[in-house]
């Protein structure tokens, strides 16, 4: 299958994480790997562990008949100049995820593997681990890998290699691998994110439904794009899940238990009360799991033993600290408004930290959709004015607080202090949303934006929130009530 790069140049377009992975794969299958990337430092760190190099401005006016492969990290879109040229010059385009699929299926590392896909906007990562619990549980030899952080190629050369590979997929990896061909996928979800990468929702959406090619396909039907996505599917078969009820096909919840009806009659999986997140996201991510261990035939005992086991990852709708009867919740990796309707949800009465970089995505639904479970809000970031405006049309009620950077620690105080960073900016945050809480509240960091405005990246900004939280004293607890 790989034959045709015995001997050859393949072009390795990206040198972060996945560009890393493929260059010993590469190599034991007689390939010669060549590396690009946009910066010099890049460039220079490859050049200095031996590896051939070519600049992305070289590349524009190279001899493409050299490379009889370009593998593509997953972020470079596919109008970026070197993978335009590479197309126009009639040289094939992978990603890493369609070359692991490859080496996979040509058994350069053993046996294939059976691939468990997890996909969707929000979820993907607490799916994933999920599946790797419930396969642990099981005693199957399994890794988490993909997007979760650890290469599909580190995993496949893992000696002994697993049995099962528990994959997340980001919509960018499955744009560029139309070959794989999962044991069963999921989607969980598909809600507004990565538009300008892809150039509208439903080519966003479209990339989602590859995990929707292998043997079982699996959507969440309580999400109406995820579910129209049923139509499309490509599977042999396509299932359900939906936090209710579930028809035939379906897995579901009946009386406080996830209940397989797609796989058998009538199984109870779990409990409710079993599953970490706590909450309708976590309740319908466990589902998903379930469904795709349920489609390699993992026992019902196994599933619930995997979900007992299973510990929600950091910045997830995480607990952090508990004072004066008010629980703190850093759910940093909320990162869309998908994503903190759902963190919301999951708690009756919420002092909501929010804020960052919308990415263009509109918070109007999810403010009207919470505004009743909402006491209060503090907004940071650069999209603080556009939360506070949709707060003031759908919730005028709720009380709210911006925290710029240059205020003093003060609620409401005016400052100068420019260079205030964002620890300090989320410091007072927390101490602003602590003043306004009462006991039986959570003070939930969901931010429904991305962090890079102010944070290095969202577990930067979940470490700060821990921070400011572990500061506080029983007495900051309703002083601005």
């Amino acid at each position: 299958m790989l034959e045709f790069l015995r001997g050859r140049d393949v072009l390795v377009a990206g040198w972060g994480v996945s560009g890393r992975s493929l260059i010993e794969p590469l190599r034991d299958i007689g390939a010669r790997p060549v590396v690009t990337d946009g910066g010099a430092a890049a460039l220079a760190e490859a050049a200095g562990l031996g590896l051939d190099i070519a600049t992305c401005t070289e590349l524009e006016s190279a001899d493409w008949s050299r490379f009889a492969l370009v593998i593509t990290s997953p972020g470079w879109r596919p109008d970026s100049p070197v993978l335009a040229a590479a197309v126009t010059e009639g040289t094939p385009v992978w990603g890493d995820v369609e070359f692991a699929w490859w080496v996979d299926q040509a058994r350069i590392y053993g046996p294939v593997r059976k691939w468990l896909v997890v996909t969707g906007t929000n979820g993907k990562t607490t799916t994933t681990s999920m599946v790797h619990s419930i396969l642990r549980a099981a005693g199957i030899a399994s890794v988490a890998c993909g997007n979760i952080g650890l290469p599909i190629l580190d995993a496949l050369r893992r000696n002994p290699g697993p049995q099962v590979l528990a994959v997340e997929l980001s919509s960018f990896q499955l744009h560029w691998a139309p070959s794989v061909r999962p044991e069963a996928g999921v989607v969980l979800n598909v809600a507004e994110d990565h538009l300008d990468w892809h150039g509208g929702l439903d080519a966003y959406a479209a990339a989602k439904s590859r995990a929707l090619y292998g043997r079982v396909g699996v959507v969440g039907l309580d999400d109406p794009v995820a579910a129209s996505l049923a139509r499309r599917s490509k599977a042999r078969r396509t299932v359900g899940f939906r936090i209710g009820v579930p028809a035939d096909g379906e897995l579901g919840v009946v009386d406080g238990k996830l209940l397989d009806r797609a796989f058998t009659k009538a199984a109870i999986l779990a409990e409710v009360g079993d599953i970490s997140p706590k909450g309708p996201a976590g309740v319908a991510d466990a589902l998903a799991a379930a469904a795709l261990t349920r489609a390699i035939e993992v026992a019902p005992q196994f599933v619930r033993e995997g979900l007992i086991e299973h510990k929600v990852g950091p910045h997830r709708a995480a607990f952090v600290r508990e004072v004066a009867g008010v629980e703190f919740i850093d759910d940093s990796k909320a990162t869309n408004p998908h994503a903190a309707r759902s963190s919301i949800l999951g708690h009756p009465q919420v002092v909501w930290i929010a804020g960052g970089q919308l990415k263009g995505a509109s918070v109007e639904d999810l403010v009207d959709e919470v505004a009743d479970r909402l006491v209060a809000a503090v907004l940071i970031g650069a999209d603080a004015p556009v939360i506070a405006a949709a707060l003031a049309r759908h919730a005028p009620e709720v009380p709210v607080v911006e925290v710029r950077a240059g205020d003093h620690a003060g609620m409401g105080d005016a400052g100068n202090d420019a260079a205030a960073s964002a620890d300090a900016v989320m410091a007072r945050a927390v101490r602003a949303a602590a003043g306004l809480a009462r006991p039986g509240d959570a003070v939930l960091l969901a931010p429904a934006a991305a962090s890079l405005d102010m944070f290095a990246d969202y577990t930067h900004r979940g470490r700060s929130f821990a921070a400011a939280v572990a500061a506080l004293e029983d007495g900051d607890i309703g002083r601005q009530l």
